[in-house]
C-alpha cells in the first residue's frame, strides 16, 4: 500500500507529464441537474479532500485550482443555474 506522501508524489508526476498544461475543446451536452452535480462534486473535492497530503487536489498547484473554480462558474453560468447554486449552499451551511 503507497503512503501519502507517494501518492501525492504519483499524482505530481502526473500533472506534471509532458502535455499536460495544452488546452483541450471539449464539447459537451448534459443536464442541468448533472452540472449542478458535477460542480458540487468538484467543489467538494476542492474544498475537503483537497486539504489532505494524498490527494491529487493537494498536489495540483494554485493556478489550476483556480482554474477549476472559473470553470465551475461557466458551467454554472452557461447552465443558468448560479442563483440556485447559491441558495443551496445557503441552504447547506445553515445546518
Amino acid at each position: 500500500m503507497l503512503t501519502s506522501n507517494e501518492v501525492a508524489q504519483v499524482f505530481d508526476t502526473i500533472l506534471s507529464s509532458p502535455g499536460m498544461n495544452e488546452a483541450v475543446k471539449i464539447d459537451l451536452r448534459i443536464s442541468r441537474k448533472n452540472v449542478l452535480l458535477l460542480t458540487h462534486v468538484i467543489e467538494q473535492g476542492l474544498h475537503e479532500k483537497g486539504e489532505g497530503k494524498g490527494s491529487m487536489f493537494a498536489a495540483a498547484p494554485e493556478e489550476a485550482k483556480q482554474e477549476l473554480k472559473d470553470l465551475l462558474d461557466d458551467f454554472l453560468q452557461k447552465a443558468g443555474l448560479v442563483e440556485l447554486s447559491e441558495k443551496l449552499k445557503a441552504l447547506a451551511s445553515t445546518k
